[in-house]
């Protein structure tokens, strides 16, 4: 099953996400990775990489995230990976409760990487530069 990562700069929005994602599929692997570490406004690349890990299988995961600097620190959490783990994990540009929500249900209904993906560019902000 395709694993969602949350990214936000607000530990509680990246929180409040995940639950309610998990409202609509509660079997779908899910983590947040809201705020920095010391629990500031922010994102931190360990806490994403963290996320991505905990919910990492060979189906994939899709991170999503909620402004600029969270795309860039997500790739950089990427680029710290495995080298196999990194083509499995794709980050997308989409509204993020909307995305996580349309992510999940397609997540559990045993959606590929490249479904999940699809469902939720529907969506796209024009977020990734």
């Amino acid at each position: 099953m395709v694993g969602i990562v949350v990214v936000s700069h607000s530990e509680k929005v990246a929180e409040g996400v995940k639950d309610l994602a998990l409202q609509m599929a509660t079997n779908v692997p899910i983590a947040a990775a809201g705020g920095t570490s010391d629990g500031r406004i922010g994102t931190d690349i360990e806490k994403i990489m963290g996320a991505i890990n905990e919910v990492y299988s060979e189906d994939g995961v899709i991170v999503l995230f909620d402004l600029g600097s969270a795309y860039m620190n997500s790739d950089m959490a990427v680029e710290c990976l495995d080298e196999g783990m990194k083509e499995k994990i794709e980050i997308v540009d989409t509204a993020l409760v909307e995305g996580a929500i349309s992510a999940a249900v397609q997540s559990s209904i045993d959606g590929t990487l490249e479904e999940v993906k699809e469902t939720v560019a529907e969506m796209s902000l024009g977020k990734i530069p």
